[in-house]
C-alpha cells in the first residue's frame, strides 16, 4: 500500500518521502499525529490529502525501522 502512496521527487522538497499528489512529506505528517492532532485534524487541516495517504505515511515509517539494528557500542576516552 505504501508503495503506491508515498513518492520521492528530487524536484519535491529535496527528495524527501511525501504523499503522492501533495507536497507532505511523510515526515511532516508523523510530526502532526505525534504532535496530538488525530487523522481526521489532519485531513480538515489539508483537505486534499486522502485518509489512505495518511495510513500510508504511518505504513511507510514502521516499514522503515523494520530492520533497524541498534549498537551498544562504549567509547572510552
Amino acid at each position: 500500500m505504501a508503495a503506491e502512496w508515498i513518492v520521492s521527487d528530487f524536484n519535491i522538497l529535496g527528495g524527501k518521502p511525501c504523499i503522492k499528489g501533495t507536497r507532505l512529506s511523510v515526515q511532516f505528517v508523523l510530526e502532526l499525529l505525534a504532535s496530538g492532532a488525530s487523522q481526521e485534524d489532519v485531513r480538515v487541516a489539508y483537505p486534499h490529502l486522502e485518509a489512505e495517504g495518511i495510513a500510508a505515511a504511518i505504513q511507510y515509517a514502521a516499514k522503515s525501522l523494520k530492520n533497524e539494528i541498534v549498537w551498544d557500542v562504549k567509547l572510552s576516552a
